[in-house]
């Protein structure tokens, strides 16, 4: 029989092997830079399209 360590170590070992960064929403110009790359896409075709795309395929089901 596995202890739950041994247990624990299998549940997480492929959780491991997915490493995601995210930005630390707390650090001093975050929201700065939000905007700033915000404003660079604003009028570019390929985020319109992308937009569109994603309003299309969003599964909104049980959402309010």
């Amino acid at each position: 029989m596995q202890s739950s360590t041994e247990r624990a170590q299998k549940h997480s070992q492929p959780l491991r092997a997915i490493e995601m960064w995210v930005p630390d929403t707390r650090q001093p110009g975050f929201a700065d830079e939000c905007r700033r790359q915000s404003r660079l896409l604003r009028d570019d075709p390929g985020e319109a399209d992308t937009m569109d795309w994603l309003d299309h395929a969003a599964d909104r089901d049980g959402w309010r």
